[in-house]
């Protein structure tokens, strides 16, 4: 018994984290299970793909913390992830951390949003939610008129004239005044609002009884601001919340991945990130549930958040953004309306940032409708002359670029006769009845040379081997696109990157096709020739 499954065996079977790591002891994966023992042992039984075999191949150590639940276990998982960045997991290229309100060292103290600070700043954080935070700030400059922007103040006598962000906007003040005002903000920043409220109510009273009404009168308003800010951020919770809209578009070896912040139903910020796949099979519902954890560990996190398609284990996930955000998170993936509407939008957008290749990718796919960016691409050809020389190709195309490795020739073999329908049947029941029998990887879309009968065909071949592959025919004379269960053909403009990839594929297949059929050609001649002269 192999020293790895007896350090499995005597692993807990309580909720918790993993730690696989190689002979020098550097972590390679970290994942969190809800039963630690049947997680790990599923890493060394039954079949993987590549990238997992040589994850397991690579492990000569294994630890583990256990934790008291599923969420514990995933806000262990993502601290660890931060931390340790191991190289199969899921890299975020574009993550940034909480943010903070800082009270600059200055003489005339400003406040200023910031994500990195030193250990001798003041800060008030972190905050989860990047609306509340703009929102604190802009209240404490409203409320005590506290200096804004960089330019140093003016002096004007025994006081100093400083910038502020409400009118005036010019505010003559001493050291002193101002010092009092950045307290009364502090305790602002720092959560103590009912404390605020008693320290302005009893200077307002005071002021009064000194006959200061002036000063008596901006006590009592600052003091009523804040008692009606309680009021209506009650109210406002109740009618509206910000929202996270994310989209993405799959490559090859990564994921582009774009997010819309939402704020009081206005898009107030996008972010794109370009997430590195260890494990390119990797199934969306996992991906997402992946960023989601990862992302939103070290962002703001909104109250709901919408994304394209579901996520593996969904309710954990919300409970984990629930707890460190410390109010309800909810994740949802709608069907049709407005929400359905700003994911359509944000795909759109993601397309719009990609470079020529995957642009042409991603228009294919969404003028086609297929559900995945189209990585992979098989495309068939029949060339004949006479019934006794038809001959069918297929080439590969891998992200807009031919992968001659995974070029084939047929020679027909079945029919008898000269038929494009029959033999476009026969090459393409062929070669999918060789991938699933051989479990070999199939295409995003197949592509036909030829029109509404190929296309049928084809689909009756899928159909006999009861394999669903998107599939689509391309005819010459005026480059139509035929799609199964469509009336009527659609056309792309020619000036199109994607009609432009399809053409070059299909003109490929083709040339294939003829090539291999002039070999055979020269082939037969040169025997019949042989048999002639002998």
């Amino acid at each position: 018994m192999s020293s790895t499954v007896v350090k499995i065996n005597h692993i807990p079977v309580n909720p918790g984290c993993y730690l696989f790591k190689n002979s020098a002891g550097k972590i390679l994966y970290i994942g969190k299970a809800k039963n630690l023992r049947n997680r790990v042992r599923s890493y060394f039984s039954g079949a993987h793909d590549s990238k997992t075999t040589q994850l397991v191949t690579d492990v000569a150590d294994i630890d583990f913390i256990v934790t008291d639940n599923e969420v514990e276990a995933l806000l262990l998982e993502a601290r660890l992830i931060k931390q340790h960045q191991p190289k199969y997991n899921i890299e975020l290229k574009g993550g940034v951390r909480y943010a903070y309100i800082r009270l600059t060292n200055e003489e005339f103290p400003r406040l200023e949003s910031v994500r990195l600070f030193k250990r001798s700043d003041t800060v008030f954080g972190p905050f989860a939610v990047g609306f509340a935070r703009k929102n604190l700030i802009n209240l404490a400059n409203s409320l005590f008129k506290l200096r804004v922007g960089k330019r140093k103040s003016v002096r004007v006598g025994s006081r100093y004239m400083i910038r502020c962000s409400v009118p005036p906007w010019k505010r003559i003040i001493t050291i002193d005044q101002y010092a009092a005002d950045v307290a009364r903000a502090k305790l602002l920043l720092s959560g103590k609002r009912q404390e605020l409220i008693s320290t302005l109510e009893s200077e307002m009273r005071q002021y009064s009884k000194n006959n200061q009404f002036e000063l008596a009168k901006i006590r009592r308003d600052q003091s009523l601001a804040l008692k009606q800010l309680a009021i209506e951020q009650k109210v406002d919770l109740q009618k509206a919340f910000d929202q996270d809209v994310i989209n993405f578009v799959r490559l090859q070896s990564s994921v582009v991945m774009q997010l819309f912040n939402i704020t009081r139903g206005v898009v107030s910020n996008r972010k794109q990130l370009t997430i590195s796949l260890p494990n390119p099979n990797i199934d969306t519902a996992s991906l997402l549930n992946n960023f989601l954890t990862q992302f939103y560990f070290t962002n703001d996190i909104p109250q709901e958040i919408i994304v394209p398609e579901k996520v593996t284990e969904r309710s954990v996930v919300e409970q984990f953004l629930s707890k460190l955000s410390g109010r309800p998170v909810k994740i949802v993936v709608p069907i049709r309306g407005e929400k359905r509407k700003l994911l359509e939008l944000v795909k759109k957008n993601v397309g719009a940032t990609l470079k020529r290749g995957d642009s042409a990718l991603f228009e294919l796919q969404t003028r086609l409708g297929l559900p995945t960016l189209p990585r992979r691409i098989e495309c068939f050809d029949v060339s004949n002359l006479g019934a006794d020389s038809i001959v069918g190709s297929m080439v590969s195309f891998a992200d807009g670029l031919p992968d001659k490795d995974n070029y084939r020739k047929f020679k027909i073999r079945w029919q008898i006769g000269q038929s494009d329908f029959d033999a476009m049947h026969e090459i393409i029941f062929r070669r999918y009845r060789r991938v699933k029998e051989d479990g070999l990887i199939k295409p995003d879309l197949i592509l036909i040379d030829g029109g509404k009968p190929q296309l049928t065909a084809g689909r009756t071949a899928l159909k006999a081997l009861e394999l669903q592959i998107p599939i689509a025919a391309l005819a010459k004379k005026q480059e139509e696109l035929f799609l199964p269960f469509k009336r009527y053909s659609i056309r792309i403009p020619r000036s199109s990157p994607a009609l432009q990839l399809l053409q070059k594929i299909r003109d490929e297949a083709h040339r294939f096709a003829v090539t291999y059929h002039r070999l055979l050609r020269a082939k037969k001649f040169e025997k019949n020739r042989y048999i002639r002269y002998n």
